[in-house]
């Protein structure tokens, strides 16, 4: 099947009208997009917008062989006019099946908000699954009855919705993954390539055609990334944001729960509702098991406590203990750690503070900790294929 992506943008397109956000002000050339609508081998259109006619001809097509127009959501403004010779848009209910004269078919998935989904089928075989803004499937089977060769669909505001097609087996590691419905949520350009690579998936300008099945080169997930950051700089964000598109992921909070410390409960409790319900948590500092091990993605957070823990457990903060074997220990267990990271087979996500930069501690025993978290994270980040530095929110690609 052959399909062109008339707009990739969200319903009210990019840059808003009514919007000067920094993402909209610079949202240029091919980083401006029109609201989403596809064209499919020429004779199936999913949703209809303004301009679809205009944005067909400047991709090389026409719309004139196009047999059915269906709709994913409800179209906010005015009505959109119909240009002429075009059936009369519609929407399908959930679970029927469409059979165009042209050898598609086309398959109704509900929606766990407002919209449509649509599996289309082409007469060669291929599957395509084209999902509305801000919608996931509900109700899916597991295993899936079919695996889909390329999927559009709202992966900066949903990417939930990816988890659970690759959690039944919808979405494997050879299906094409398109990011649609893009508005101002992500900055364009590199920042969004970024951020979508990470979850597998890619963006292209309003106007391309893509051939479902056909092979795409896109970035792999990287297997181990540490992801570094100042106190409140966005750094567990960005590590759970890498990897919220899969399902089953292992959270490991390496703080414990400080009973009667009301302050920290309170940070605990605003990282577990940011997290999706699918994750699991576990609260140690035993790491090594863990790495060791064959299963879903893992997340740690973070490495800063599990030194603290470390430390605490070879008599750093003692000079004498230091000294007399507290120092070779911590070396050991540091050595241990990375060596696990090395051979890990599955996901790593790891974080970490970077206080390196700020005011020299005033005491021994802080500048001790200082000193060798900074080993730590140099260490650990050699065994990474993927190392950022988020500052004041904004993700610093350092390696990878």
């Amino acid at each position: 099947m052959e399909v062109t992506l008339l707009g990739t943008g969200a319903p009210a397109g990019l840059p808003r009208p009514d919007c000067s956000c920094a993402v909209c002000a610079t949202a240029l050339g091919p980083d401006a997009r029109a609201a989403t609508a596809l064209l499919v081998d020429g004779a199936l259109l999913l949703d209809l917008t303004p301009g679809a006619a205009l944005a067909a001809a400047r991709s090389g097509h026409s719309l004139g062989g196009v047999r059915q127009v269906l709709l994913s959501h409800p179209h906010d403004g005015p009505p959109v006019e119909v240009p002429a010779g075009l059936p009369q848009p519609g929407r399908v209910p959930d679970g029927r099946e469409l059979a165009l004269l042209t050898g598609h078919r086309v398959r109704a998935v509900a929606m766990d908000a407002g919209g449509t989904g649509y599996a289309v089928s082409g007469p060669d075989g291929q599957r395509l699954l084209y999902l509305p803004p801000g919608g996931a499937p509900a109700g899916l089977e597991e295993p899936a009855p079919e695996t889909y060769q390329m999927v559009l669909a709202d992966v900066v505001g949903r990417p939930d919705a990816l988890a659970r097609l690759r959690a039944v087996g919808s979405v494997d590691p050879t299906t094409d993954v398109v990011a649609v419905h893009l508005g101002h949520d992500v900055p364009q350009g590199a920042e969004l390539r970024r951020r979508l690579a990470a979850a597998g998936a890619r963006a292209v300008p309003d106007g391309t055609t893509l051939m479902v099945g056909a092979y795409e080169e896109v970035p792999d997930v990287p297997r181990r990334t540490l992801v570094l950051g100042g106190a409140r700089s966005g750094k567990s964000v960005e590590a759970e944001r890498r990897l919220e598109a899969f399902p089953d992921v292992l959270y490991v909070a390496t703080g414990g729960t400080r009973g009667g410390d009301t302050e920290w409960a309170a940070r605990v409790a605003a990282h577990r509702e940011r997290r999706p319900g699918s994750w699991r948590t576990t609260e140690t500092t035993d790491l090594l098991p863990l790495l060791a091990g064959d299963g879903p993605p893992v997340l740690i957070d973070c490495l800063s406590l599990w030194l603290t823990d470390v430390m605490d457990s070879v008599g750093a903060w003692d000079d004498a203990e230091w000294a007399g074997g507290g120092e070779k220990a911590l070396r050991e267990r540091v050595r241990e750690l990375t060596a696990a990271v090395r051979s890990a087979r599955r996901t790593v996500v790891a974080v970490s503070n970077e206080v390196g930069s700020g005011i020299v501690p005033a005491t021994a025993s802080g500048r001790r900790y200082r000193d060798e978290l900074g080993r730590l994270n140099a260490a650990f980040a050699a065994e990474c294929e993927q190392v950022l530095l988020v500052v004041a929110g904004q993700a610093v690609v350092l390696r990878g």
